[in-house]
């Protein structure tokens, strides 16, 4: 049987089929669609799905789920590691016992992220093995093939998505699926108890396993080495998505170099399998690597290839060391002309105004920037941190409020160092969802010290850029929430962001900036999108 699924969905469809018995994630894209896909299924009876505060909290209750002897899913975007790393080193550590995976999908070109950092590096970090599928028949089998791994090895598994194939859609064919784990839970627990005695002993059975896991990368069906009849003094490393871009220019290859196709080794499991490619460089004087994200292979042969073997990539310049990959990018790496086009043939494509992107028609938040940026005027000696979300685009004309946007839950973090620092007027904003997220932290340490700022948090009832995924905590707890950490009940101010209310609202904000202590000012209503959304639900 064939369903036609994006790659996002092929990967829990594995899952689901792989006998996973609770999957956790904070929505990020590229990877939302995965735990969509399971939240549906959920709601239709199948395994325990759900969105959790945040990376790290979601790889926390994997790892319970584990613990427990069962098997586990945890999806995020890869800056979302960045937020579970700690108990992802960590569970290295540890004696996966229930299959334990983490699906993580990177985003080559930053459609919708802050920088184009490569998980591969992650796993390689840990000493944990990496999957990297190429289409989305690979993405439903690895993620399968994910589990059995963990459970092999005993050890978390990440599986490497990135945009392109995530979104994209395609025939995939199942095979049966495999009936959840017993409760079988941890009965040693050295193993799951990372107190320095212990912790000493689990690492030493970590580095010992790294040989056995070398083997099995070098064994693995998806590490190819084709040199049969092939032009072995030039070798051609690719991984992932940067296959499926060299096999598209293969006919014009074929052609330009009369029939004798180069020497070549796709990697679709890691660690790198060192054998393979020494074996594929033995006679080879050049080796082109195409690979979808950062140089993460070609960085490793300039230490396992002798100095006479020329290496070429993305670190000489061969291809882009910037944004995705594409076939027309691999043609230059692979010496092809560019294909024939209407630019080349010397027609003149008319030019297109640029259309950034922007805030919704009627978003409360452009009701709420407009309110900041009444209550600043005027006012000297003045900060606006803001945080990642929809709101970041209120740093877009007509609003452009944000000085800075770093990470997830910076906004509140920067506001107080910025006033610390000796900026009088700091007004730090961020999201309500975000504000669990990694901002409520942030908060903590301000209330500790009392810091002279002001915090709008933007509470319009949802996770709105991900595609309006629920909030953790009903909007209406926010409040409660806030003054549970000891701030002053009469600076803890409640506005409905409304253009009627502007003026009135930007007098009470400006009254909160001006204070010479901590307030937090919540802006309600809820987000256009998400009522859209809810009303067509009903």
């Amino acid at each position: 049987m064939e369903q036609i699924v994006l790659g996002d969905e092929a990967l829990a469809l594995g899952a689901l089929h792989a006998g996973v018995s609770a999957s956790y994630g904070y929505p990020g894209t590229p990877s939302t669609e995965i735990m969509e896909y399971l939240l549906e299924a959920y709601a239709q009876g199948g395994p325990i799905a759900r969105w959790c505060t945040n990376e790290k909290t979601a790889l926390e209750a994997a790892l319970g789920v584990s613990f427990a002897g069962r098997r586990a899913l945890v999806t995020m975007k890869h800056v979302g590691l960045n937020v579970a790393s700690d108990p992802f080193i960590n569970g290295s550590l540890l004696r996966i016992h229930g299959g334990l995976v983490l699906a993580v999908a990177d985003d080559p070109g930053m459609h919708s992220s802050q920088n184009e950092q490569d998980s591969r590096f992650y796993a390689d970090f840990a000493l944990v093995p990496c999957l990297e599928p190429r289409n989305q028949q690979e993405a439903y089998e690895m993620s399968r093939e994910a589990f059995d791994l963990s459970e092999r090895f005993h050890l978390p598994v990440l599986l490497r998505m990135t945009t392109r194939l995530s979104h994209a859609r395609a025939g995939v064919s199942i095979d049966p699926e495999r009936k959840q784990n017993p409760l079988l839970k941890v009965t040693d627990k050295t193993q799951w108890m990372l107190l320095p005695g212990f912790a000493r002993k689990n690492y030493a059975a970590l580095i010992e396993k790294q040989e056995d896991l070398l083997l099995w990368s070098q064994a693995h069906p998806q590490n190819r080495l084709e040199q049969e009849g092939r032009d072995r003094s030039w070798g051609i490393i690719t991984a992932g998505l940067g296959g499926n871009y060299y096999e598209e220019n293969l006919d014009d290859l074929s052609r330009s170099r009369g029939g004798r196709l180069p020497a070549r080794l796709h990697i679709g499991a890691y660690p790198v399998p060192v054998a393979l490619i020494q074996e594929l460089c033995q006679e080879a004087r050049q080796v082109l690597v195409i690979e979808e994200g950062q140089p993460f292979i070609e960085a490793k042969l300039r230490g396992l290839l002798p100095t006479a073997c020329r290496i070429s990539g993305k670190l000489d310049g061969s291809l882009p060391r910037t944004g995705e990959l594409d076939p027309d990018q691999v043609r230059r790496g692979l010496g092809l002309p560019p294909r024939p086009s209407v630019v080349s043939q010397g027609l003149v494509l008319p030019s297109l105004p640029n259309r950034p992107p922007q805030l919704c028609q009627g978003c409360p938040h452009g009701d709420s920037y407009e309110t900041i940026k009444q209550a600043l005027e005027g006012l000297e000696n003045t900060a606006v941190t803001a945080d990642i979300g929809c709101y970041s685009l209120g740093a877009m004309p007509p609003y452009g409020m944000p000085e800075s946007i770093v990470c997830m839950g910076a906004s509140v973090g920067m506001a107080r160092g910025a006033a610390d620092a000796g900026i009088r007027h700091v007004v730090g904003v961020i999201g309500d969802s975000t504000f669990l997220h990694s901002g409520i932290t942030g908060l903590i340490d301000a209330v500790a010290t009392q810091t002279a700022m002001t915090l709008v948090i933007l509470d319009n009832a949802t996770v709105a850029m991900t595609g309006c995924q629920e909030t953790m905590i009903l909007s209406t707890k926010l409040r409660d929430l806030i003054r549970g950490l000891g701030l002053a009940e009469e600076h803890l101010i409640e506005l409905e962001a409304k253009k009627p209310l502007i003026p009135e609202n930007a007098r009470r904000l400006r009254a909160e900036i001006t204070y010479p202590g901590l307030s937090v000012v919540i802006f309600t209503r809820e987000c256009l999108e998400a009522a859209r959304k809810r009303k067509k639900k009903r």
